[in-house]
Order: C-alpha cells, then sequence, then structure tokens
C-alpha cells in the first residue's frame, strides 16, 4: 500500500527499502495518532470506544496556511500534509497534520522529525478546540 502510494505521487520507491521505510512511516503515523488522541482527550469519543480515523488523505503539495505564512516568515515547508478525518461518536472532526523535518542535533540520530497536529479550522468544533487550548484551558 506504501509502495503504491508512492508510486502514485510519482516518487521512484524501490522494493528493497520498503522493509526500513514502512515501519518509520507507520511509527510517523503512530506519533500523529497519538497527537489527535491528545486532542480529543476528554471530549467525548471514550463513550464509545474512542475516536476513530475515518479517512486520511495526502497533499504534500498544499500549503495549510500556518505552513504558509511560516514559510513567508524564512521557515522551511513541510515535506508533507496529512488531512484526517476522525469520527468522535458520530460527530465528524478533520484535522491536518504538516510533516516537518527535524534539525540534526547532533546526537546521532539520523532522523529527526516534527508534526503540527491540529483540528481544521473549517467547523465551529475545530475553532473551539483550538481557542480552548490556545487559552489554556484544555
Amino acid at each position: 500500500m506504501f509502495f503504491d502510494a508512492m508510486k502514485r505521487k510519482k516518487y521512484d520507491p524501490k522494493t528493497e527499502d520498503m522493509h526500513s521505510i514502512v515501519p518509520i512511516h507507520n511509527a510517523v503515523n503512530e506519533r500523529a495518532w497519538a497527537e489527535i488522541k491528545s486532542w480529543e482527550k476528554g471530549r467525548g469519543a471514550e463513550r464509545c470506544g474512542g475516536p476513530r480515523l475515518q479517512s486520511f488523505s495526502g497533499t504534500a503539495t498544499a500549503l495549510t496556511p500556518r505552513a504558509r505564512w511560516n514559510t513567508l516568515l524564512g521557515y522551511h515547508a513541510p515535506f508533507d500534509r496529512h488531512d484526517w478525518v476522525v469520527d468522535r461518536c458520530g460527530t465528524r472532526v478533520d484535522y491536518v497534520i504538516d510533516f516537518y523535518s527535524g534539525k540534526d542535533e547532533g546526537t546521532g540520530k539520523s532522523l529527526n522529525f516534527f508534526l503540527d497536529v491540529r483540528p481544521k479550522l473549517n467547523t465551529w468544533e475545530g475553532w473551539k478546540m483550538r481557542g480552548w487550548r490556545f487559552v489554556g484551558l484544555y
């Protein structure tokens, strides 16, 4: 599946590289899901077994407004973007995830990345969630 997605995005994946790339990709996605769960904590999804991923899409070439603004300020653009739709007991919540390359901290780690995970501002729920977090109430 990951191999086919890379081909669709016009990359030149090599089958022999997949055994090392796929675990990294999975770890990054697990980290993104953990961040989404932290946004969802205490918002009612616990009553139906927790939030569930309904769908996702990757749009590496489309910058989010925040990424565009940060790029104008001189920061590096994200190397990927995902839009995830989460089902919270029947309530749809859209999230956006910007994937950034991290700095080499000289610790010997060859892979560093930063995820900017947040609810989209396309619904009142997204605005509320971001507002509450901004003022420190959630």
